[in-house]
């Protein structure tokens, strides 16, 4: 098999100048760089990319935990991670566990075993204990609030960002608030839970179990919400989702039933998705594409010699449309 003497040879150059074309160092001739190329495709050369991970300690590849692939509030992050990743040259590893703490652990042990760079965790069932007994063997961020930890994260606040979309619905007079949720036992989803049960209490407001709806992720659920509100005696004049997606089926099914939008039934959503703004749905825009950018932008600093845990709070914003 060729290697890379054989090529400096052929082609008539140093073994530095081939080592500069095969990592597209810029400081090489055209003509040179053309001639090197020739011959590495003459040769039909091949890198071993495990003795230039040996030289370099790289990999060049970043591993995602996510629990889903096929989940819209994910792949707005991942979106963010892998425009990042693409402007430095990076590879994204994604890794689907399912919320399942023995597969999320296999991916941090992929970074024990120096197959990956680092690690950026969307979503976890793990404890934050747990990920911080691996930071000794590379970086991690978290794309959510772990409190301080000796890992990296970015994040929002959901207890305020939501609280601040219930106070939202109040303030134009809406008092019979329902609430749509996705896992719910979910570290998010748990907080976003309290933000609503503390503001019921705060408020004075009755709490009816059947008007909190739980596992609503697509819109195919947004659409069984809608009708298990029609086939409700005592119905909420509002509702706050926690999915632009969900919240879509949601309206297009109320309507298509002959509910009015938002005069009989109030919607807001929570992610500001493209349908969300197709469709006219008032949200909470949580910034997903931007954290999914900074997680990528913090890890790759952390590879490249940062060393301290940085904590990263965006802001959220309430977008006004037609659904309120």
């Amino acid at each position: 098999m060729a290697n890379i003497k054989e090529i400096a040879r052929i082609a008539g150059v140093s073994v530095t100048t081939v080592s500069r074309v095969l990592n597209n160092h810029p400081y090489v001739s055209k003509e040179k760089r053309a001639v090197v190329l020739k011959t590495i495709e003459q040769l039909n050369y091949t890198r071993n990319m495990n003795a230039v991970h040996l030289i370099t300690g790289r990999t060049g590849a970043v591993a995602v935990v996510l629990p889903s692939i096929n989940s819209f509030y994910f792949s707005v992050v991942v979106d963010g991670l892998a425009q990042a990743a693409l402007t430095e040259q990076y590879r994204l590893i994604l890794c689907q566990t399912n919320y399942v703490p023995e597969e999320e652990l296999k991916v941090l042990d992929m970074l024990r075993n120096k197959e990956i760079d680092g690690v950026v965790i969307v979503s976890t069932a793990l404890k934050p204990e747990t990920i911080e007994q691996y930071i000794t063997y590379g970086p991690i961020v978290a794309c959510q609030n772990s409190g301080e930890r000796q890992y990296s994260t970015v994040y929002i606040e959901h207890y305020a960002a939501f609280r601040h979309g219930l106070d939202y619905l109040y303030g134009k007079g809406h008092r019979r608030i329902g609430y749509c949720e996705g896992r719910q036992n979910g570290s998010s989803a748990s907080i976003r839970q309290n933000a609503f049960q503390n503001f019921l209490a705060e408020k004075g407001l009755r709490f009816e179990k059947e008007w909190m709806i739980f596992d609503c992720v697509r819109e195919e659920d947004g659409v069984e919400v809608a009708r298990k509100l029609l086939e409700m005696q005592s119905r909420p004049e509002a509702m706050i989702v926690s999915g632009d997606h969900v919240a879509a089926g949601l309206i297009i099914e109320a309507r298509k039933q002959g509910m009015s939008i938002p005069e009989e039934l109030a919607v807001m959503g929570f992610d500001n998705q493209p349908i969300g703004r197709l469709l006219g749905i008032t949200t909470i825009d949580n910034q997903l594409y931007q954290m999914g950018a900074a997680a990528f932008g913090i890890i790759y600093g952390h590879i490249n010699g940062s060393s301290l845990p940085v904590t990263r709070k965006l802001e959220y914003r309430i977008i006004e449309r037609s659904t309120v």
